[in-house]
């Protein structure tokens, strides 16, 4: 444990977390300090964290000493706990007495499984908890500079994931449809299927040389972005060998990261546009 545990909370009613209780938690996108207090609080409560791969470590250690850890990883194509035995887990935990908490990278019905736990534990008449996290999405391109709106680009944003429950490229998602109503697609977990998923999107009429980018490890130190267009991303991925975990935007909203990077600016580097849209203000110099 660290000295982090000796934070105090503001004053607050906050819930009580009785034993039996399973309570799901979204962690964030990574960096600790996006952690939400309602989760911070369940922390100092919990008995047991059943946690997931992507819950930084420096989170795991704000928990209250004598608290247990059980890892719940699942990544792509990795020995991966599966998801009903993971449920069962919990509803054993619950069972104990214990104090569970749930906790999941981003927010817990975001693609990360939370639906189907709640409605596996509510099934079991176990009592549940939900506290939403900032999902990577929204929260980890914001981290990179990227909005997902942005009034002159944007008045709408679809969320898709990059494979189904087969582990294939989603099979489902007419891309036509797709194509022609979303101005900005967020993808999800798309790094391995990056290939077939830009074909898609290309011969569903997407231009070639729309902006994408590729966010990877978002929040962390480790932080990367990956500028590219549809047409180059999947050879760009591969030749910059991008891993996971990802996230990957499509959209003209990728070219504000030119004026706002705000990460770089903090660095003391200038903004490399101020007006990444093209409406004729001119190029700043250093």
């Amino acid at each position: 444990m660290t000295e982090d545990t000796t934070i105090s909370l503001p004053a607050h009613d906050w819930p009580e977390f009785p034993p039996g209780l399973v309570w799901l938690v979204g962690a964030g996108p990574g960096e600790p300090g996006l952690m939400t207090l309602l989760g911070l609080h369940a922390l100092r409560l919990a008995d047991v964290i059943v946690h997931d791969a992507l819950v930084d470590d420096r989170i795991l250690d704000w928990r209250r000493p004598g608290c247990r850890l059980e890892y719940a990883g699942k990544r792509g194509g990795r020995p991966s706990a599966r998801q009903r035995d993971i449920s069962l887990r919990l509803i054993e935990l619950s069972r104990e007495g214990q104090r569970v908490l749930r906790l999941k990278g981003g927010d817990p019905f975001v693609f990360g499984r939370g639906g189907e736990e709640a409605q596996t534990l509510v099934q079991a008449g176990v009592p549940i908890r939900v506290t939403p996290g900032i999902s990577a999405g929204i929260g980890g391109l914001a981290w990179a500079g990227i909005p997902v709106t942005h009034r002159d680009v944007n008045q709408a944003v679809t969320f898709l994931t990059g494979h189904d429950q087969t582990g294939l490229a989603p099979a489902a998602i007419d891309w036509a449809a797709l194509s022609r109503s979303s101005p900005v697609i967020v993808m999800y977990m798309a790094v391995k299927h990056l290939p077939k998923i830009t074909e898609a999107l290309l011969a569903a009429g997407r231009p070639a040389d729309e902006p994408l980018a590729i966010v990877s490890n978002a929040t962390l130190p480790g932080m990367t972005v990956l500028e590219t267009t549809l047409g180059d991303a999947a050879a760009e991925a591969a030749r910059h060998e991008v891993a996971a975990p990802a996230i990957v935007c499509l959209g003209r909203v990728v070219l504000m990261r030119q004026a706002i990077d705000w990460m770089s600016q903090a660095q003391g580097l200038a903004p490399r546009s101020l007006d990444p849209l093209g409406r004729g203000v001119p190029q700043q110099v250093g």
